[in-house]
């Protein structure tokens, strides 16, 4: 493991009174900053998900300098965080973008987004230039099918709560503390609305994708996953390949460096640009 330069970064946030985005910088200490340099960016998922681990590891081992942060609302950064808050995210994420761009000169290559993270990513690839440009993106338990949510069991006990309150009381527990926050009809509504059908047609064709889901997600169905590999895998000459994890869930608990592992070789047959679309490893018998 590379020895990092780490600071905690203020993105300042010109439509919210009083609020910055926060994120960690980490920096090779042997690359000198200077206008070009490329950069990971690494969004964490919805506030709750205990992501954080695996996505702090990735960030201490990549061989590039990263960016890591949390959208409005979501641990560290203050704001109000909502269920449909996705056009926020979105927001964050230009935000970020530029910011890293004026006041260092980088240039956005990688983006791996976990559950949320990702599917504020993809919308931002295919709306954006600096998006359409990157090199590579890691979709580690991406939602493709929206309203799936509403099947679940506990969004079924919120919706009882809402019918009754008018808003459901959510306490996760994040970075080892309980938080709550409101959900409201008119976010799951707004949620379970996302269009996520672009990616078949606006999805540029030179990034290439890896798509990681376990398959014990009981959070996103891992069939998901598989929905984003037959919209992604006919690009050329951009690469998709797909790894399912058998009993691995939407947090990769327990398998974090495994994860790290799996996207740091994918990276590197990147640079090597060795890629080809299919299923990770191929050919690999390994443990069966």
């Amino acid at each position: 493991m590379s020895k990092r330069i780490s600071t905690k970064i203020l993105v300042p946030h010109p439509g919210e009174v009083k609020c910055s985005i926060v994120g960690l910088l980490e920096q090779l200490p042997e690359a000198k900053p200077c206008p070009g340099r490329k950069i990971a960016l690494i969004l964490h998922g919805a506030a709750g998900h205990k992501d954080y681990l695996f996505l702090k590891r990735l960030a201490l081992r990549l061989p590039m300098d990263s960016f890591r942060f949390d959208f409005r609302g979501n641990h560290e950064t203050p704001g109000v965080w909502k269920q449909g808050g996705l056009a926020d995210d979105l927001e964050d994420l230009r935000l970020v973008v530029e910011f890293l761009k004026a006041e260092y000169g980088y240039v956005i290559d990688l983006v791996v987004g976990h559950s949320r993270g990702s599917i504020v990513t993809f919308r931002w690839i295919c709306t954006s230039e600096e998006g359409r440009n990157i090199s590579g993106f890691v979709n580690a338990s991406g939602r493709y099918r929206m309203k799936k949510l509403l099947e679940r069991e506990d969004v079924k006990r919120w919706q009882q709560s809402m019918s009754t309150e008018g808003y459901h009381l959510w306490s996760p527990v994040v970075a080892r503390k309980q938080v709550s926050f409101k959900v409201c009809p008119e976010d799951l509504e707004t949620f379970a609305n996302w269009d996520t059908s672009f990616v078949w047609d606006s999805f540029p064709a030179s990034p290439d994708v890896l798509t990681i889901h376990g398959l014990a997600d009981k959070t996103v169905p891992s069939y998901d996953a598989i929905i984003y590999a037959r919209a992604l895998n006919e690009r050329m000459p951009g690469t998709h390949n797909l790894h399912l994890m058998e009993d691995a869930d939407h947090n990769f608990t327990g398998r974090q460096d495994e994860v790290v592992d799996i996207i740091l070789e994918w990276w590197d047959k990147h640079k090597q640009r060795t890629l080809k679309s299919g299923i990770w490893m191929s050919g690999i018998r390994g443990k069966l």
